[in-house]
């Protein structure tokens, strides 16, 4: 199997936004800003392949869906579709795509399903062979997301995917498309039912993988995240979110699973440890993945 960190489109958001309740003076730090307050933020997929043998795509960025006036609300950088131009970088295009893993249905998460934005042209789906694997509570909330995040959704993409045919809802630890080769994990800090899957390793100990690599979403959306204290104000709920975090990074550190980051603007996967304090951070950092080994 061979691992690929995909490039989308890029955005720049206000940094007080992305750290929450943390003051400018710690996470300044961590992290370049401009004078407008942003930061600069990847919207990173992963691609796979071959996984259970097919070729998966892990959450597909924000893309270009967005009308020029909310492209720029949103801090999209790039006018094209980044995430088109990377796959086909890899070696594959969006129709070579057998299963998208949909961590959740937020824009800068899903966006990139959709062909780019054309006035007058009602959004349409891409990947026209894929199977597309969201997490069954996630799915309800984006069929009635609540006035907290309601913008964050992308109101005719729940029917684009239901019409394909080829939507699977997925409840617990195992999806049927994929199978025992990955597993989820499931959160509710950022937004309920958050997916975070786990390509799973090829070392067995006492029946658990290890050696694998983990899709860490926005429940940890970078290095600086790691650190367990530090949530973003976009979280449902924040004590949620770092409780959860903690179990899963104890879980990941126990059983080697490297961290693959979304939204970092530097790093797509770093391995998780544990200072003699008991604070976490990560180590072996890599930028980009190109055709990686999983047990690399």
């Amino acid at each position: 199997m061979k691992l690929w960190s995909i490039s989308g489109n890029t955005q720049k958001l206000d940094g007080g936004a992305m750290f929450g309740n943390a003051p400018r003076a710690l996470w300044q730090r961590w992290v370049q800003v401009d004078a407008q307050n942003r930061i600069d933020l990847a919207c990173r997929a992963l691609l796979a392949s071959p996984v259970a043998g097919k070729a998966v795509l892990f959450d597909a960025g924000i893309g270009t869906f967005f009308p020029p006036q909310l492209r720029e609300r949103y801090g999209v950088v790039e006018e094209r579709h980044v995430l088109l131009d990377s796959l086909e970088q890899a070696g594959f295009s969006h129709e070579d795509i057998d299963v998208v893993v949909l961590s959740h249905l937020h824009f800068d998460h899903a966006g990139g399903l959709l062909a780019p934005w054309a006035d007058g042209h009602a959004p349409a789906l891409l990947f026209p062979n894929a199977t597309f694997v969201v997490g069954k509570a996630h799915w309800q909330r984006a069929l009635h997301p609540h006035p907290r995040d309601r913008a964050s959704f992308i109101p005719e993409l729940p029917g684009l995917l239901q019409a394909s045919g080829r939507l699977e809802l997925v409840e617990g630890d195992h999806s049927q498309v994929l199978g025992d080769a990955v597993r989820f994990h499931h959160s509710d800090g950022h937004t309920p039912g958050l997916l975070l899957a786990e390509i799973c390793g090829p070392r067995q100990v006492d029946g658990q993988a290890h050696g694998g690599v983990v899709f860490c979403a926005d429940l940890i959306p970078g290095q600086p995240w790691v650190h367990v204290p530090i949530t973003m104000g976009y979280d449902r709920c924040a004590e949620t979110l770092i409780d959860e975090k903690t179990a899963f990074l104890q879980d990941m550190l126990a059983r080697d699973v490297r961290l693959f980051f979304t939204h970092d603007a530097g790093c797509a996967l770093a391995q998780v440890v544990r200072d003699e304090k008991g604070r976490f951070g990560t180590a072996h950092a890599h930028a980009e993945l190109h055709a990686r080994a999983l047990a690399q």
